[in-house]
């Protein structure tokens, strides 16, 4: 590896130039100590933590980094994304000239010039919390600091991550033009909003979170909450000791921990908490777990009322052996008598008797009991009913044209061609080179006279992807191809007009999304799901492509096409949990050590204004900083405000935003979208990104754009750029993993500086620290639908 590009300031003070050593990252300062604080987890978008790290089971609080799934991360990330990862949108950057209390002042005021115009509509969110205090303050700023991302959503099982995504509107049939602005969400009817501000006063609860208490609860919430106080948990960002103190203030005497409105309310919490670590379920004896901790007495009986009102829902999944299968967390078998196994018949003579021993033996076969949210139980049933038809319903009868073409390419592009010759669906894993072999793929489908189409996760995914294939009409992006806005329309039954369908970034994919798409295939269709498996997992719910890969259900190509030169040695021994030294003659990696936080922002600076610039000729605009979480000495804010500074000094006039800042826009929760400011008015903000000119609304900007020079890892995946400055400060070191640093090393196609003060964190994470497991009920769907491939 190399050293440090160029620069033009020393590495210390008083220090000559040679002061910053070359080598692997596994080489860490010699001089200080990392910083003893903790990292800032990711929100997930969201937006969060980082997705692979999964939420624990045990009911404890996991203190590892999370992602912004940039919903948030919304999350998510996220996550984590990272994900989401998680997700809330990730709220807009301030101005670097303004403290957070100046930026807080101006909001308010700008926000109360836009009330006085619009009185008669009521419709905007009131600026107040400046002049509450005790109870209602904290609650406000516990809100504020889980919206902004600066401090993680309360979990019992997992990180920070962004809110559960709303599923996406049913397709057109056709395609539409791309909208300037996002619509705006279903806002609650004024009288809604006015009625639930009153019972939050009486609550002494802050008044300013009635549109969003509003919303979550919809027509009605002003009697609902005040019946249930509790059903203040479903608003992102408030715990269950903040519902406490609502409901005690509200009912008095009559509020009681037994109550059962409270246990109720905190087991949805808990499986809602849960979603955003990334389980589309948890174990019962998991559930009953994290409800004891939360103080509810009697964990059965909260479940019990739980599944009887209908906000949750009970399975059960036999085990071919008592621990968990691949991709879920192990499982101890619970009882419930909710959810007990039917009994057998009885056992007859002869034949009748045979039968009743084979029933006996799946009857004694170990089970988990699984609880979990309608929404994603639905969509992951819904997925392996549509994945099974798949598998099905494409003619099995051999094609010479697909031998044809199978002949004439060679090594795991051929083997991909055969696979999906005969096969419905099939998965295919390989790093970025291997991209080649689905556009190769893409290519002789569409000499066939088929009409196929490939999805990619981001818009610098398709960019990237169509110029593999020499055309742009046949990729579109997975938000776009959902919305109908990208590809080929529907067909007159309403499903999506093609013969052939290529998903990259297939990690990527939650359940909800994944569900989308293969309900919309015709029958016939075939589905290739192609991406890499060492990546962050999805920003939502599931862990769909790893599932699949667990259930072998379908045909599997792996690439055997590496990724060139050091930065591909780099991120493939990574992928493999080896940190290994790489030569880099050409500067393609460097390693810059730093003492603590403080240095670490300022070198990131500079090696993003100066020193890159100047040693590779890649300018500040393409290269991105990633760093593991928002908060921190060393996040996103921290670094983004850095950077604002030295790239594009303004007084942040729009909303902190001037024209020329560089942006990342969260259209949807768990779904990042780079961009520059262009201006603003009273339409809102103006922003150029990778699909257009796009508007953001004025009540939308702060919780959907923040300054973009600066990612976390779960907001970058999908995208590449031709420089990438990791930066590791020390309060980092726990939020670390092998799927973050592959992600995060990854994102640099000719560049990679990593600016590390975590010591021997780093190798140890690569080695060590996996994804963790998240709780999905996919492979044994699947396996129960869908024979084993052969």
């Amino acid at each position: 590896m190399s050293t440090e590009p160029e620069t033009t300031e020393s590495a210390e003070p008083g220090k000559p130039e040679d002061a910053v050593r070359s080598g692997t990252p596994t080489e860490a300062p010699e001089a200080g100590k990392p910083d003893a604080g903790k990292a800032d987890p990711e929100e997930a978008d969201a937006s969060k933590a980082d997705a692979e790290d999964a939420p624990r089971t045990d009911g404890s609080p996991d203190t590892t980094g999370t992602t912004d799934a940039d919903a948030s991360e919304t999350s998510e990330s996220s996550e984590s994304s990272e994900p989401a990862d998680t997700t809330e949108p990730a709220p807009a950057e301030g101005s670097p000239q303004l403290s957070e209390a100046e930026a807080e002042l101006l909001a308010q005021k700008l926000e109360r010039e836009r009330i006085e115009q619009r009185k008669a509509e009521k419709k905007g969110p009131i600026a107040s919390g400046t002049k509450l205090s005790g109870q209602a303050a904290d609650l406000l700023a516990a809100v504020r600091a889980v919206e902004s991302g600066e401090k993680p959503v309360a979990a019992v099982f997992a990180e920070p991550r962004p809110a559960p995504r709303r599923p996406a509107p049913e397709p057109v049939r056709r395609p539409q033009p791309v909208p300037a602005a996002p619509a705006p969400s279903d806002a609650p009817a004024p009288h809604t909003v006015d009625g639930v501000r009153r019972v939050l006063a009486e609550g002494s609860a802050p008044e300013a979170l009635a549109p969003q208490v509003a919303a979550a609860l919809g027509e009605g919430a002003e009697d609902l909450l005040r019946e249930d106080p509790w059903q203040l948990l479903r608003v992102t960002g408030v715990r269950p000791e903040q519902a406490d103190g609502f409901a005690r203030a509200l009912l008095g005497a009559e509020c009681r921990p037994d109550d059962e409105r409270r246990a109720r309310a905190v087991t949805v919490w808990l499986l809602e908490q849960a979603a955003l670590a990334g389980h589309t379920a948890l174990e019962l004896s998991a559930l009953a777990t994290a409800l004891a901790r939360q103080g509810v007495p009697d964990a059965d009986a909260a479940v019990q009322a739980t599944l009887a009102e209908g906000e949750a829902l009970v399975f059960q999944d036999a085990l071919d052996e008592p621990g968990a299968r691949p991709g879920t967390a192990p499982s101890a078998p619970a009882a419930s008598p909710s959810a007990s196994p039917a009994p057998s018949a009885a056992a007859g003579d002869g034949a009748d008797g045979a039968e009743g021993e084979q029933d006996e033996a799946e009857e004694e076969r170990p089970v988990r009991v699984l609880v979990g949210l309608e929404r994603y139980a639905l969509a992951e049933e819904s997925l392996a009913d549509g994945l099974a038809r798949i598998v099905n319903s494409l003619s099995k009868e051999p094609s010479p044209e697909w031998e044809a073409a199978a002949t004439a390419a060679s090594g795991s592009t051929a083997e991909l061609i055969r696979a999906v010759a005969g096969h419905g669906l099939v998965l295919h894993t390989g790093g970025e080179a291997s991209r080649a072999e689905p556009a190769a793929l893409l290519t002789v489908a569409r000499g066939l006279g088929l009409r196929a189409v490939a999805a990619c996760h981001t818009p610098d995914g398709r960019r990237r992807f169509a110029a593999l294939l020499g055309a742009e009409d046949p990729v579109v992006t997975v938000p776009g191809l959902l919305a109908g806005t990208e590809g080929p329309g529907r067909d007159a039954e309403g499903a999506l007009d093609l013969d052939v369908l290529v998903v990259l970034d297939a990690p990527q994919l939650d359940v909800e999304g994944a569900a989308m798409i293969v309900e919309s295939l015709p029958d016939g269709a075939r589905l290739v799901l192609s991406g890499d498996p060492a990546v962050l997992w999805s920003a939502g719910p599931g862990r769909v492509f790893a599932d699949l890969l667990a259930a072998r259900t379908c045909p599997q190509v792996a690439s055997r096409t590496p990724d060139p030169g050091p930065l591909g040695e780099l991120v493939s021994g990574v992928g493999i949990g080896e940190l290994n030294q790489v030569d880099a003659p050409g500067k393609e990696i460097v390693i810059v050590p730093v003492r603590d936080a403080g240095e670490a922002v300022h070198r990131t600076v500079q090696l993003v204004a100066d020193s890159v610039p100047r040693a590779l000729g890649v300018p500040p605009e393409d290269t991105v900083v990633i760093t593991p979480g928002h908060g921190g000495a060393a996040g996103t804010r921290v670094l983004n405000a850095a950077l604002k500074e030295r790239l594009n000094p303004g007084p942040g006039r729009f909303g902190g935003f001037d024209p020329g800042d560089r942006v990342a826009y969260s259209p949807a929760p768990g779904r990042t979208v780079p961009g520059q400011v262009v201006g603003a008015d009273a339409e809102g903000l103006h922003l150029s990104c990778a699909d257009g000119a796009v508007v953001v609304p004025k009540e939308r900007v702060e919780q959907t754009v923040r300054h973009g020079w600066a990612l976390t890892a779960h907001q970058a995946v999908g995208s590449r750029w031709p420089a990438a400055v990791v930066v590791l400060p020390g309060d980092a070191a726990q939020a670390l993993s092998r799927p973050w640093v592959y992600t995060a090393f990854g994102r640099g196609e000719r560049h990679l500086s990593v600016v590390h003060g975590v010591e021997q964190a780093l190798p140890r994470a690569v080695a060590e620290v996996t994804a963790k497991p998240r709780t999905t009920r996919l492979p044994a769907l699947l396996r129960s639908q869908v024979p084993a491939a052969q």
